[in-house]
């Protein structure tokens, strides 16, 4: 078998030769033959007509343009040297790859030497660009992700949606746009899904095709594989902000106004059980985030999560994740296991990263058994579907509780919620900072105190120009606030406030 080095000389040599037969044969070659031509050659008529119907049928055969012919070979060129260079990185490398006593950085230097010189000892005709292409990609496609490893680097994408091994979308500054890299096939795509959940001793096949795992760096991953994944493998992949954002960032965004922010502020400082709502990616775990640094220093944290996301930077502070079934069904830790164990750690503050299920009746016997300031997330539409969707999950528990009671208990526990909305635009915004009452007959009454007015439109590149406004109401826990030592400025509150 000849070298790749001879096969790609042997390609060039096919394309001059194309090259010139295409191009005419002396000055002359293009025009018509003459009378005289004819008649002192009569024997080339043929052969000529002959040349002359290729000729023409060269010109009306559609042909791709000679860049696209040679934009596509050198890609082929690129693919076949890839396969190539990756097959000897294993060959020399081989168990180095799956050393766990290896630092990831010195990982990451021996690949990159290694490929170094592989690439220099193929002796192959690449470009500087070329070469540093196919290095990164195939440091991507060892050391990370693959195709998907450039965008899990770029700090404006928030969101990696795998569909099939050839369809990849983004969400990039809240629009969903489509990625222009593609798996090689389904195998491909299956591979870089194995080795996600295997870092952290998850595995997903046809007896288990569904999965929720978690990146190193805290991202979370949700796969679905065929046979439930009908059209290929799907890959979710929300990532994890390494920088979290502060108060003055959501402000800055417009998710909050400077005034809300120093309500909610006093609010957590003033131990309300606050709960955080809103859709699927509307930014609830990052309000909780921002809701969350503004607990005192001297109070003892408890965090629970399905997947460890918060990023507080308090000095007392103990982090819970739950844990899934093993491959036999069991060993399963939940919130609501988690909920219960916390109540026996001394808690100031209980902190739940999302309330789902029955754990929701644990989380609120939890506010009511003195552990005020706790902080929760929900997924809801609205204030009211919030506190509905939260009376369900108590249901969920089992216990045969009549519905005034679970609603007594909601509006005893509950003081403030907090929603949040994902607009048409891409922003998120906290639309609804409402204050849960009492209870008036069989219903809880609310009172929102600070609502987002969207009367303003939008601009010129389709942005949002509506904000937080007051209504004009004082939330009746001030007066619990104030045991606190906590004061707000009525002044907040006031209508004619920006």
């Amino acid at each position: 078998m000849s070298s790749l080095a001879d096969r790609l000389a042997a390609a060039r040599q096919a394309e001059q030769a194309a090259a010139d037969a295409d191009a005419p044969q002396g000055p002359d070659a293009g025009a018509p033959p003459t009378a005289d031509a004819a008649s002192t050659t009569p024997a080339a008529a043929p052969a000529a007509g002959s040349s002359a119907v290729a000729a023409a049928a060269r010109r009306t055969a559609p042909e791709p343009p000679r860049k696209t012919r040679l934009t596509s070979q050198q890609g082929d060129r690129i693919e076949e040297l890839k396969q190539s260079v990756h097959t000897e990185l294993l060959k020399q490398l081989g168990p180095q790859l799956y050393d766990a006593d290896m630092d990831q950085d010195q990982l990451d230097q021996r690949v990159r030497a290694v490929l170094a010189d592989v690439l220099s000892a193929q002796d192959r005709p690449l470009s500087s660009s070329d070469r540093q292409r196919v290095t990164q990609e195939i440091s991507d496609d060892i050391l990370g992700y693959g195709p998907i490893e450039p965008y899990l680097r770029d700090p404006d994408v928030s969101e990696v949606m795998v569909n099939g091994h050839k369809d990849i979308w983004l969400e990039r500054k809240g629009k969903l746009v489509p990625a222009e890299a593609t798996f090689a096939d389904e195998a491909h795509l299956r591979r870089t899904i194995d080795k996600i959940v295997s870092r952290i001793g998850r595995r997903v096949d046809e007896s288990s095709p569904m999965v929720d795992a978690r990146l190193p760096d805290g991202s979370r991953v949700n796969a679905v594989v065929p046979p439930l994944a009908v059209d290929g493998s799907a890959l979710t992949i929300r990532k994890f902000a390494a920088d979290p954002l502060t108060a003055l960032d959501l402000i800055s965004f417009g998710s909050l106004t400077p005034q809300t922010c120093d309500f909610l502020e006093a609010c957590v400082r003033g131990r309300l059980n606050v709960i955080v709502s809103g859709g699927t990616g509307a930014g609830k775990t990052t309000t909780l985030n921002v809701l969350s640094s503004f607990i005192p220093g001297d109070e003892r944290i408890v965090t629970i999560e399905d997947a460890a996301e918060l990023q507080l930077k308090q000095d007392h502070v103990v982090r819970l994740e739950s844990r899934p079934a093993n491959i036999e069904g069991k060993g399963a830790v939940t919130i609501r296991d988690l909920v219960k164990n916390s109540l026996r750690m001394r808690p100031d503050r209980v902190i739940v990263g999302e309330v789902r299920d029955a754990s929701a009746l644990d989380m609120l016997q939890a506010m009511n058994t003195g552990h005020d300031g706790s902080i929760c997330t929900l997924h809801s539409n609205g204030p009211r579907d919030t506190l509905s969707r939260m009376e369900t999950m108590v249901l969920m528990a089992g216990m045969d509780l009549p519905m005034r009671a679970i609603r007594e208990q909601v509006a005893s526990a509950v003081d403030l919620i907090v929603h949040q909305s994902r607009l048409k635009d891409g922003s998120r915004r906290i639309t609804h900072i409402t204050e849960v009452e009492r209870m008036e007959g069989d219903v809880i009454t609310l009172q929102d105190i600070f609502v987002y007015d969207a009367s303003l439109g939008f601009d010129a590149d389709g942005r949002s120009l509506g904000r937080l406004r007051p209504t004009g109401l004082r939330p009746k826990f001030l007066e619990k606030m104030a045991y606190a030592n906590v004061t707000v400025d009525p002044m907040v509150f006031a209508t004619d406030r920006m």
